[in-house]
């Protein structure tokens, strides 16, 4: 790995990295079982510094913005890399947000150039109409048939072609300066746009690669989207600063990711619990295809090796008693990165004794990627491990059990909220981020989670949904009042969620018209319709009837945590109606 001590900025180490190893293969993409495109650390260098002159060409320098809105593929990293050496400021945007809410993030992260691909271009109206102040627009794999709109150019124009000459050099920048823009909500509300530094980044992955290391001849396997914090470190920043290859499939079908890790020779990847799940529920499927003996065989060699590497990962002998099940997970598999959401311990410590260790960590938008990780010395799947080095952790407020609000502080901490000083002065307090998160820390020093200050569920796909983005699916409905919250903040600990906050669910309090404050049949009718027609992460589980007016600000606004309080004092969430059903 290359030292991040004595660089200023990310576009310095990753240019070094693209030196260092160009003999190397970075970049291999996929599409189905078919090579799309493979690159040498050599060959990204010349793209990155070809599109560095059209997005100068375009008014990038210093501090200019680009936002990428595509999917994982090799013109995402190239884009990114492009951006560095300009100086400029990264804004990832998650491709798998609607068009509309797309839209309205670039407009508000102030870029000037936008990086997207054909399909979701096509869902961007007011980009295709000129209606956002973009100077240059560059649209990958574009429809020949497609007449693109005058400052619309097509990504490949001049891809493989020599570099004009001189190659720009590379825009020098601070590790105070802001190096991405990176969205952490939904837009229903006002967008959150966190400012993260270089020296955020470039302290991460010191950190991170302290005790994960990668080497050239090491394949992660990009698999999350690249907008998302752990790919980004993960499967871009480390990755290239390690010499390591990433890998991009352009589908992303179970039995395609299958492949990949099969006969690609994945050694890491990094998932959220959801895919984790399916990959145990596939793990399960092949072991019932044996008979009897063989799955015996097979448990008893899993506790063997649980056994023997109760201390530590041994890898070299995990291989060797595990082979049969790791050939069908991956035979190169060394590490599973999994964080996002709330892991399963059930389900880490499986995989572990399968010879796959799972890196638990816990971490947010606002502190970079981790501030907690599990290092394997001994495995731990009861918490969301220990703070990395240079993270100061304090539990705030504590209760007699000694749970209270996580609170940290160190250099991966972000700068701030973007155009919102009020936001971020909630958010940072002497230096100190208020992480919302409610938790205990043990003698040993590892975070355990039980809760959450701030009304929000991180679903098991390990997306942050705020309930306030829901509400607005309901307005109109038949009631006096409707406010969503999510089962963690309002009863943390109960049997809705107990230690397990990724069975978390949304639920709607509802003040009925009528004094009786009950609920009529045709008012959950429409609710649960209204509720079918969300998407499957967005939509609640029941709802509470309440039939108090709820607590509200001078300026007529919901105060939820006063109304939080009464619900846990009053009826409580014995009362729920499923509606999800």
């Amino acid at each position: 790995m290359i030292p991040p001590e004595r660089y200023s900025s990310l576009g310095e180490l990753l240019y070094d990295a693209l030196l260092q190893y160009k003999t190397e293969t970075a970049l291999l993409e996929l599409s189905r079982k078919r090579t799309a495109k493979e690159l040498t650390y050599l060959q990204v260098k010349r793209e990155a510094e070809r599109m560095a002159q059209r997005f100068a060409a375009a008014g990038i320098g210093a501090g200019g913005r680009v936002a990428i809105v595509m999917s994982n593929q090799a013109a995402w990293p190239i884009a990114a890399l492009a951006t560095f050496l300009r100086g400029g400021v990264l804004v990832p945007i998650d491709y798998k947000l609607d068009g509309p809410d797309q839209e309205t993030l670039i407009r508000h992260s102030g870029a000037t150039v936008l990086v997207t691909e054909y399909g979701e271009w096509r869902e961007m109206k007011a980009v295709r109409a000129g209606e956002l102040p973009l100077e240059r627009v560059f649209v990958t794999e574009t429809s020949p048939r497609e007449e693109l709109p005058a400052n619309h150019v097509a990504w490949e124009v001049g891809e493989g072609e020599p570099l004009e000459e001189p190659a720009l050099p590379l825009v020098r920048r601070e590790r105070s300066d802001v190096a991405t823009i990176v969205y952490s909500s939904g837009t229903g509300g006002s967008p959150k746009g966190c400012m993260l530094t270089h020296d955020n980044y470039l302290e991460q992955y010191r950190t991170l690669l302290q005790l994960f290391p990668y080497e050239p001849g090491d394949r992660f396997f990009s698999v999350l989207p690249s907008n998302h914090a752990i790919d980004f470190m993960s499967g871009f920043v480390g990755a290239f600063a390690c010499g390591s290859t990433v890998v991009h499939q352009r589908s992303l079908r179970p039995e395609l990711i299958r492949w990949v890790l099969q006969e690609q020779g994945i050694t890491h990847i990094a998932l959220v619990p959801l895919i984790l799940e399916a990959f145990e529920r596939r793990l399960d499927e092949k072991l019932e295809e044996r008979s009897t003996a063989a799955q015996a065989a097979v448990e008893g060699l899993r506790q063997l090796n649980a056994a023997l590497t109760l201390d530590k990962p041994r890898a070299w002998l995990s291989d060797r008693l595990m082979k049969p099940v790791r050939d069908g997970l991956g035979p190169d598999l060394k590490m599973v990165f999994c964080g996002g959401a709330f892991v399963d311990p059930r389900r880490a410590r499986r995989f572990y004794e399968l010879g796959v260790p799972v890196a638990i960590g816990y971490g947010l938008t606002e502190a970079g990627t981790v501030l907690t990780v599990n290092d394997m010395k001994p495995f731990r799947a009861d918490s969301v491990g220990a703070p990395i080095d240079g993270v100061e952790m304090e539990i705030r407020d504590p209760d007699g059990a000694g749970i209270g609000e996580v609170w940290v502080r160190g250099r991966t901490v972000f700068a701030g909220y973007l155009d919102d000083p009020e936001q971020t002065a909630e958010a940072l307090v002497d230096g100190w981020l208020r992480t919302g998160d409610r938790g205990f820390l043990d003698p040993s020093g590892h975070l355990h989670l039980v809760g959450r200050s701030k009304n929000m569920i991180v679903t098991a796909g390990g997306k942050n949904i705020y309930p306030e983005d829901i509400e607005s699916a309901f307005e109109g409905l038949d009631c006096e009042e409707l406010v969503v919250f999510a089962t963690g903040y309002v009863w943390p600990g109960t049997e809705l969620t107990g230690s397990d906050l990724s069975k978390e669910k949304l639920v709607a309090v509802v003040r009925p018209k009528g004094d009786g404050g009950s609920l009529e049949l045709s008012l959950l009718e429409e609710l649960r319709k209204r509720n079918r027609g969300l998407p499957d992460f967005k939509r609640i589980w029941g709802v509470l009837p309440w039939k108090d007016e709820f607590p509200r600000t001078a300026s007529m606004k919901v105060k939820r945590a006063a109304l939080a309080e009464e619900l846990r004092a009053g009826t409580g969430h014995e009362a729920l109606v499923e509606v999800s059903a």
